[in-house]
């Protein structure tokens, strides 16, 4: 008998929407602001661009595979569906990365931005206390309304309009550049490579797109829906990113002078709008990196559990639910202590890794859409092929080129990581001769969020 929770499709357009905007944390643009414009040598701008569209193609794909297979799940489901278990399983042991290690990039935001405003306090100090409040929280069971998720979207999306709003009357008032250009967007004296080299790193500010199809079992007519939510979340979210590094960098034209990159922001709110936008900035910080956090961290304890229950890893550790607390605690644990290895990383290694995951993720995904429409259904008229092919070929050699521009650091880690996915994937099936256990996500839904 199947004991697996029905979900009430209860979500809109709107909600969907708000959650994929606020699962991208809007004003993380900010902490990747000093390593990209020092990386474009001044075009961030452009290079926000480029991965918007590189992310197009891949959302594509994602709105066209929903809308055959409208359940929870995302990338692995997606494969599994299309080009077996085998290939499923690695997706989804690749992806796991991200969440596992999403967590870790929202303490060292934390960090990264508070040490500054607080600089008697080592960096290590914040993060640990970061790491002891979410996992305590995910322990509890504690989750935020969907009233608080919407708040927390408009309280980032609010803080974008007054910086640009702020930027906009600086430079009419002639600070900064003192005029509009379009140098941020095309300095003939920068090479293209310097741009394409941010790209990947970039590409994680867009996350939000792939997040929003495990809501398809709790959304109104996700076949109509969803598709439209995918194409959104990067639109919005694109758009957003182009018009607040435009702005910063003509407000702030002189990037080389950063004391430090990785707070560079910090420099440039201060001298946009001095200690009340800086306060204003660190507050908007800290509420989403613990939403984002929590979010992610019991995302990252729920498949881990789902993998525990399917013996897919071992179910005495990671199959464990508190009787008092009815939560992963094990998982919940295991994810804090990763989080507190940020100490270790910095923002553009850890973002790296986690682009690994999404990255080859999103090249199969990618391929899946080739497997199920032009090759299984054959559907291979000449606008179909355009569909069901071109596009997302497209979208593959966009996603596997920015795959190989990783630096090397995040490529071992990400190339050990699936090795040891393929490895394990040989013993549980039994050098092959087996299909794996699937990962039932959704199943566990109710455990998880006691």
């Amino acid at each position: 008998m199947d004991r697996s929770p029905t979900l009430k499709r209860t979500l809109t357009l709107k909600h969907v929407v708000l959650f994929g905007i606020s699962f991208m944390a809007p004003v993380t643009v900010f902490a990747t602001y000093g390593i990209a414009i020092e990386m474009t040598q001044g075009m961030i701008p452009t290079a926000y661009a480029i991965a918007l569209v590189v992310m197009l193609f891949t959302a594509y794909s994602y709105g066209q595979l929903v809308k055959e297979f409208p359940t929870s799940g995302s990338a692995y489901t997606f494969t599994q569906k299309a080009m077996g278990s085998h290939m499923g399983f690695l997706v989804g042991w690749a992806i796991l990365v991200d969440y596992l290690f999403s967590p870790m990039i929202s303490a060292l935001l934390v960090g990264i931005f508070v040490s500054p405003y607080l600089p008697g306090v080592p960096m290590f100090i914040w993060i640990m206390l970061f790491v002891t409040v979410i996992t305590v929280v995910n322990i509890l069971g504690i989750r935020f309304a969907a009233n608080f998720t919407t708040f927390l979207v408009v309280f980032q999306l609010l803080f974008l309009v007054l910086f640009c709003f702020l930027s906009v009357k600086g430079l009419l008032d002639g600070k900064g550049a003192g005029s509009f250009s379009m140098l941020p967007f095309f300095n003939p004296d920068i090479k293209i490579s310097a741009i394409l080299g941010v790209v990947p790193l970039l590409c994680f500010a867009f996350l939000g797109f792939d997040a929003v199809t495990t809501l398809s079992e709790e959304t109104k007519d996700p076949k109509q829906t969803m598709p439209k939510a995918i194409l959104l979340v990067p639109v919005i979210g694109g758009v957003l990113f182009i018009a607040t590094t435009y702005l910063a960098q003509l407000i702030y034209p002189n990037f080389l002078s950063f004391q430090d990159p990785e707070s560079a922001a910090l420099e440039i709110l201060s001298f946009l709008g001095g200690n009340l936008l800086t306060s204003l900035f660190l507050a908007v910080v800290l509420t989403a990196a613990f939403a984002s956090a929590v979010a992610s961290g019991g995302s990252a304890a729920r498949i881990l559990y789902a993998m525990g229950r399917e013996n897919i890893l071992p179910k005495r550790i990671f199959g464990y639910v508190s009787p008092k607390f009815h939560t992963p605690v094990n998982n919940v644990l295991i994810i804090g202590t990763l989080a507190l290895t940020s100490v270790f990383f910095t923002i553009d290694t850890a973002t790296s890794l986690i682009n690994f995951g999404a990255l080859f993720a999103f090249t199969f995904v990618n391929l899946s859409v080739i497997a199920h429409f032009f090759m299984k259904n054959k559907k291979r008229s000449m606008s179909e092929a355009i569909l069901y092919l071109v596009i997302p070929l497209l979208g593959v050699a966009v996603t596997s080129l920015f795959l190989t521009q990783l630096n090397k650091y995040s490529l071992l880690l990400g190339g050990t990581w699936l090795a040891i996915g393929v490895i394990y994937l040989l013993y549980l099936t039994k050098m092959f001769t087996q299909k794996p256990p699937e990962l039932h996500v959704d199943d566990v839904e109710e455990v998880i969020n006691g």
